[in-house]
């Protein structure tokens, strides 16, 4: 299916979500759905307690691969969430896939103060100088790579005005993040050269299911495990900092990268909490 065939599925799908629908959907036999890491029956979740969607919204396709990504938010009794969308279409234009990552901060273990969601004119255009599918995973793995019981080495390439925001939060050059959250005050790069991550132990389970090749963009999902024994760690400029993970945990993460000039320019990453070492049901996939 061309881009705009794949746009028209996941136009109906978001259409039928928001009526609380399910049944608006033409859906594979033995479609199967997640939401949150946890497979669920046609129906459960979200689409039960959706009020409606948010007005960010960031759509992406592999064309290839018949994959849709989809980032933007979802307002439920509550509060207003960030929420991530991969769906599969098979050759009859019929979802047999749907994976759902949805942060909402009440529930999940991590509260990032006056989270916005805004457009990103750099995610929404063409790659100016695009590289091969297989360079892209490449140097989208790599970042997992440099973050994982990160030391300082870097096993990627950054552009070097790369941003990076989490769950509506700019982690990268951002002045105000950083009174909470010092090392925001940096960029990509930077951050990683001091070895600021070392309380990363693993990051696993990594797939990298969708790669928009012309727009340059690679959407991944992986855990992050922090086993929370590290109490005090060394950076790369020799200060001696304390570890802000203390209880095993990990994070389950939807990330993309936006991947240009053979560099990553930008990072867009929505994550929970779940339970340390947690599976994913999609590794049987």
């Amino acid at each position: 299916m061309d881009r705009s065939a794949l746009y028209g599925v996941l136009d109906g799908y978001l259409a039928a979500l928001g009526a609380r629908d399910p049944g608006g959907v033409d859906w594979a036999p033995a479609a199967r759905v997640s939401e949150n890491n946890v497979m669920l029956a046609i129906g459960d979740g979200m689409w039960g307690t959706i009020a409606r969607l948010g007005d960010y919204r960031l759509c992406f396709a592999d064309t290839a691969e018949g994959q849709i990504g989809y980032f933007g938010t979802v307002i439920e009794p509550i509060e207003q969430s960030a929420f991530t969308l991969r769906l599969k279409v098979n050759d009859l234009g019929q979802v047999s896939e749907a994976e759902a990552v949805v942060v909402r901060q009440s529930d999940s273990g991590i509260k990032f103060e006056n989270p916005r969601y805004w457009t990103k004119p750099i995610l929404e255009a063409k790659a100016e100088a695009p590289v091969s599918r297989t360079e892209m995973v490449r140097l989208s793995n790599g970042y997992f790579d440099t973050l994982q019981l990160n030391d300082g080495t870097i096993h990627t390439k950054f552009h070097p005005d790369c941003n990076r925001v989490e769950n509506g939060v700019q982690t990268t050059r951002n002045p105000e993040f950083a009174k909470i959250v010092p090392v925001s005050a940096l960029g990509c790069e930077e951050q990683f050269r001091m070895g600021n991550y070392r309380y990363d132990d693993e990051l696993r389970a990594r797939r990298f299911p969708l790669v928009d090749e012309e727009r340059g963009l690679v959407l991944a999902f992986g855990f992050i495990d922090h086993s929370g024994r590290l109490d005090t760690y060394r950076l790369t400029d020799g200060r001696t900092v304390k570890s802000p993970v203390r209880r095993p945990h990990s994070f389950y993460i939807s990330e993309l990268f936006k991947i240009d000039h053979g560099m990553i320019r930008q990072i867009e990453a929505n994550f929970i909490t779940v339970p340390y070492r947690m599976p994913s049901p999609w590794d049987a996939a």
